[in-house]
């Protein structure tokens, strides 16, 4: 254990000494190593089946939001705690054969959880590839009722294998391992606050979309007409108001006191976009201005970029070339006309 206490050591310090975030890479040897990965969990990995052990196991941990991926090639009777206060909402990424969570069978197309305080008993396939987040239960129901009008913490209760079709699990699935890729290409992303905020309300939107809720026939109705106009009004006063930042729809919805549904239905009917695309094209305005006005050899594109809450680069790049006609390094290049590679070559 002495051991693996000081992998996970150097491997937290590897993030730079930034208290904003913290990385975990490690490959284990041993079940009960394994176990002690996860920050702040208490767990006891049993090995079933016969061979050797191999895991490999990443986390990045930043403000409320603990998102984690583990792999393990033995059977293993997972036991434990996650830390008070938090819920854990789960995808299997690849499995050999099914699990059996908490009394259930779990599945590639299952969707999991855990509340803190409550018990893990988990006995898992031969090959378990799963990637998980864990956040501030109270954090996740708050932005649930704001954002999406939501009980989330009800509606999940004390269930353990929440009712999702497979075209959410794997949404999401696919979704948290786009962050996991992200962060592990640029963690150093994650030392911008609006790059943390923007990443834990998409990681909160993913989680809610893939948990089903009951049926919201003739929701669409309740901003019909006029009422449609003032809300999207209202928003496009709040943005002008504060335009020097990148606002969120969740901020949107917060301020509005208005459903991200009513918000989506209102700018559809109104605008003909929804509030996603507009808030990205402002986004995106604010990162061309901030690019136009940088000092050379001060920032660099993925600076500005994450200060504009952008966490995913190619996607960024590839949305800002359509929307502008060329790279965000061209951008930058043509600002700081001194040296041409100073640019970050975002392609």
């Amino acid at each position: 254990m002495e051991a693996l206490s000081a992998a996970t050591a150097n491997a937290v310090a590897a993030s730079g000494g930034d208290d904003a975030f913290s990385v975990v890479r490690l490959d284990t040897r041993d079940a009960d190593d394994h176990a002690s990965c996860l920050q702040h969990w208490r767990q006891r990995y049993d090995q079933l089946s016969a061979g050797a052990f191999a895991g490999k196991f990443g986390e990045f941990w930043f403000d409320n939001i603990q998102i984690f991926r583990e792999r393990t090639n033995q059977v293993v009777h997972e036991i434990g705690y996650a830390w008070e206060g938090s819920r854990t909402v789960g995808v299997p990424v690849e499995v050999d054969g099914n699990g059996w969570y908490c009394g259930e069978a779990c599945t590639l197309d299952s969707l999991i959880t855990l509340r803190g305080g409550d018990e893990l008993d988990y006995r898992t396939p031969r090959v378990h590839d799963v990637v998980a987040v864990t956040t501030d239960a109270r954090m996740f129901n708050d932005y649930a009722a704001r954002v999406e009008h939501r009980d989330i913490e009800a509606e999940m209760g004390k269930r353990r294998v929440l009712a999702a079709t497979p075209e959410q699990v794997s949404t999401l699935r696919s979704f948290l391992l786009t962050v996991m890729a992200s962060l592990e290409a640029t963690p150093a992303l994650l030392r911008h606050a609006q790059t943390r905020k923007g990443l834990e309300q998409a990681i909160y939107g993913s989680l809610i979309a893939a948990i089903n809720e009951a049926s919201d026939s003739g929701s669409r109705c309740t901003g019909a007409g006029r009422g449609r106009q003032q809300i999207v009004d209202r928003a496009r006063e709040y943005m002008r108001a504060h335009i020097d930042e990148p606002i969120t729809v969740a901020d949107l919805c917060t301020e509005l006191k208005v459903s991200r549904r009513t918000l989506q239905y209102s700018f559809q009917d109104i605008l003909n976009l929804n509030p996603v695309s507009f808030l990205r094209a402002m986004r995106l305005n604010g990162v061309r201005r901030a690019l136009k006005n940088a000092a050379y050899g001060q920032e660099s594109v993925a600076d500005i970029a994450a200060r504009w809450g952008f966490w995913h680069l190619s996607h960024f790049a590839a949305d800002y070339k359509m929307m502008f006609g060329e790279l965000p390094s061209d951008t930058l290049r043509h600002a700081v006309q001194p040296h041409p590679a100073s640019a970050f070559p975002v392609a």
